[in-house]
């Protein structure tokens, strides 16, 4: 039997009556559609739950939620003014662009990619909600991760390390290190001022593990892709700046130039096993075209 509710624009809206998966559920209620047809939908995220696009076949339905059909016009990731790398019921994962806040803070509440993200979500059902489970500095673009339900921000916060396998960043420095692949291992701790440096083991201070290879060099700098073991607080820019080649446009940790009018550090890769399939999923962003300037 087919059970349609109210109509989302110009979709209809499918009503599921019974614990199943998408895929059956689609093929019968849809009518006209063949099962490749189905299929081709769901891989152009053309099919929304309850107003979120999903991609997934065997994606699980509950009694009470609603399917609909998206034309093939209608907008999705151009809600927002930046790329959507992935987004299921469980997590939306972004490009943030730099100059951007992760999240609120005392000087600005409103231009934040966590109020972004919110206002997507809720314009598709009201009640959606999501939660931070990382950030990135003002001045870092890149791959940033946001959880679509307190379960989920839950289990990341719980299992951080165990849940993530790598988080790559690329960036520009100032001069060439030597050597040209290490791994950096400090004790960093945060000032009054909120700057972070190097000290001895200790209260206060939490262990930071960075490594780094030299990928390009040139004009004076070198393109580093950087992997963290830890998530500290400026990791990167106070390991970098100790070891004698800041980041460029990092005024505050000791840069001299500013090629490209904002800091030159890019989240550029998350790896993680996804907490509902259990799979290891990889998100890249790529690297932002003004960081080759730099070499030119």
């Amino acid at each position: 039997m087919e059970h349609k509710g109210k109509r989302r624009g110009d979709a209809p809206v499918y009503l599921a009556d019974e614990s199943t998966t998408l895929l059956p559920f689609l093929l019968s209620q849809v009518k006209g559609k063949s099962r490749n047809n189905i299929k081709s939908l769901l891989s152009r995220r053309l099919v929304a739950v309850d107003g979120v696009p999903v991609s997934r076949f065997d994606a699980p339905l509950a009694p009470g939620q609603q399917v609909s059909i998206l034309p093939a016009s209608a907008p999705r990731a151009d809600a927002l003014p930046f790329p959507i790398l992935y987004e299921d019921e469980h997590l939306i994962v972004v490009n943030k662009p730099a100059k951007l806040l992760s999240v609120a803070n005392d000087k600005e509440k409103t231009r934040t990619a966590y109020r972004m993200v919110t206002d997507y979500v809720k314009a598709r059902r009201v009640e959606n909600r999501i939660f931070v489970l990382h950030r990135l500095d003002r001045d870092t673009s890149g791959v940033l991760m946001f959880a679509r339900d307190a379960e989920t921000k839950a289990l990341f916060q719980a299992r951080w390390n165990e849940i993530i396998t790598r988080r790559g960043y690329l960036a520009v420095v100032e001069g060439v290190p030597r050597p040209d692949r290490d791994t950096i291992r400090s004790y960093l701790v945060e000032t009054d001022t909120h700057m972070s440096f190097s000290g001895a083991p200790g209260k206060g201070a939490k262990e930071a593990v960075t490594s780094y290879e030299v990928k390009k060099t040139g004009g004076g700098y070198a393109l580093l892709d950087i992997s963290i073991e830890t998530g500290r607080k400026n990791q990167i820019r106070v390991h970098m700046k100790e070891m004698g080649h800041p980041v460029a446009g990092d005024k505050q940790y000791g840069a001299r130039t500013n090629p490209i009018g904002r800091l030159c550090l890019h989240a550029g890769e998350l790896s993680f096993t996804h907490p509902a399939t259990g799979e290891l999923v990889t998100f890249k962003a790529k690297m932002p075209r003004d960081f080759n300037r730099v070499f030119r």
